[in-house]
């Protein structure tokens, strides 16, 4: 059996050689996927959030600790299309971090004085208040202003004058705003996430907001599209494509739909990952034979070779700092993540726990790594601790795949099966507040993109 999804051999030669690989372009269950059919579900109860696009938000678990927090009614005018304060509150729900409260019926807008001892009364540490107004030039006027109920200050405000295409993108950089200031941490509600999904014969790949919703596509292919991957600066999604009826990469520039060609080697190219400064991506090639890892200079020339095994090596995770590459490699007789130094020296396995860990993710501190290991007949998303070499199980679901960290290290979006279909879910590193991103037909692949400056 292959140990990823990333390495899809792209002639009868190398299937040959690699019994039991599968070719991607023969379907969409790649075959770790096929492995995948079958798995069980996990029972959500929570509460869905209002919103005019494709996904629902749902949440289960009870984190501690977390800060409540009151949402008072806004002060609105009609044919807004996006309930903006409602936005807020889920985001600042889904942190896992913030405990929302009835925010009452009195309408509160950002110049209300409110009293806040009935607030602080019910338990809220925080209050938010705000109002949506129409301009002039057809735009939306959003503002707010956040309360500190305990000692009773005005902790301030902001007005974002905003298209109606940006209304979430305002009720983003809101909860921003207020988790950092409630927090002490910069919050990730205004960055991206993007995905794959296939409805029928079409592939596409996704770009959408950090809850899922507001989805744009990037690239509608008759063939399959795997791997995406974002530049350190957001810019950019490297991917693989199957356009050239054998795994490619590509770089797609987000915001002028440009896209270049960036390895097209004999044989196979795929698990690209790119280096904190955005200078080289690393990937896994089979120019000779098996599969590699190797370094691609992004203004051109040979590839260079990482990594110097007979037997596969693959799925490339920088470390934060750049000092460090995660990776997966079969060397010792099953797959397991490995640590190197982006020169290939001072190899140092790192799995111990289990005969199968796959797809590693680094936190942006450093400090944990997410992967996924098999557990009897299924696949599961567990997180360890560097420092000290603890594992903790994040998931009760038996089809997770494709970690990847929140830009603050808050939060792992996930791929996973749920109720019999195919979800993106968000947890919280303790595993306590789980969310689903749900969407029609088959969506995975996930890759969440950076802080924006």
């Amino acid at each position: 059996m292959p140990m990823d999804d990333h390495h899809l051999p792209s002639s009868p030669t190398s299937r040959d050689a690699q019994p039991g690989w599968q070719d991607v372009r023969h379907g969409w269950g790649v075959s770790r996927r096929r492995w995948l059919q079958g798995a069980g579900g996990l029972a959500l109860a929570g509460v869905a959030v209002p919103g005019m696009a494709q996904f629902r938000v749902e949440v289960t678990g009870v984190g501690v600790p977390q800060i409540p927090f009151a949402v008072a009614p806004w002060r609105v005018v009609p044919g807004v299309p996006q309930d903006v304060a409602a936005i807020v509150a889920a985001d600042l729900v889904r942190s896992g971090q913030l405990r929302q409260l009835p925010g009452g019926s009195a309408v509160l807008d950002e110049m209300s004085r409110p009293d806040l001892a009935p607030w602080r009364a019910q338990g809220a540490d925080a209050l938010i208040t705000g109002s949506v107004n129409r301009l002039a030039d057809g735009r939306f006027d959003v503002r707010f202003r956040l309360w500190d109920a305990v000692r009773g200050i005005d902790l301030g405000g902001q007005s974002y004058p905003v298209s109606v295409a940006d209304l979430r993108l305002a009720a983003h950089r809101i909860a921003d705003y207020v988790y950092e200031k409630l927090t002490g941490e910069r919050g990730v509600f205004a960055t991206r996430i993007a995905y794959v999904s296939k409805n029928g014969d079409r592939y596409q790949l996704w770009v959408a907001d950090a809850d899922g919703e507001n989805a744009q596509p990037a690239l509608t292919s008759r063939e399959p599209i795997i791997s995406p991957a974002w530049s350190p600066n957001g810019a950019q999604l490297a991917y693989v494509s199957f356009e050239s009826l054998k795994p490619v990469i590509y770089a797609h520039d987000i915001a002028t739909g440009r896209r270049r060609l960036l390895a097209s080697f004999r044989g196979s190219n795929s698990a690209p990952a790119w280096s904190p400064d955005g200078k080289r991506l690393y990937a896994t090639l089979t120019l000779a034979g098996s599969s590699q890892i190797y370094a691609l200079d992004l203004d051109g020339g040979a590839p260079q070779r990482i990594t110097q095994t007979g037997g596969i090596d693959t799925e490339p995770a920088f470390a934060p700092d750049g000092k460090a590459v995660y990776f997966v490699s079969d060397r010792g007789g099953s797959p397991q993540i490995y640590r190197m130094r982006p020169d290939g020296g001072e190899v140092t396995r790192v799995t111990f726990d289990g005969s199968y860990n796959i797809s590693p993710a680094v936190s942006p501190d450093g400090r944990h790594l997410a992967f996924v290991s098999r557990i009897g007949d299924g696949f599961r998303l567990r997180l360890m601790d560097l420092g000290t070499g603890a594992v903790t199980s994040l998931t009760d679901t038996t089809a997770d795949e494709s970690p990847s960290f929140a830009p603050n290290g808050r939060l792992i979006v996930y791929a996973t099966r749920v109720q019999g279909r195919e979800s993106l879910m968000t947890t919280t590193l303790d595993g306590r507040i789980k969310t689903r991103l749900s969407a029609a037909g088959s969506v995975r692949e996930p890759d969440w993109g950076p802080f924006l400056s």
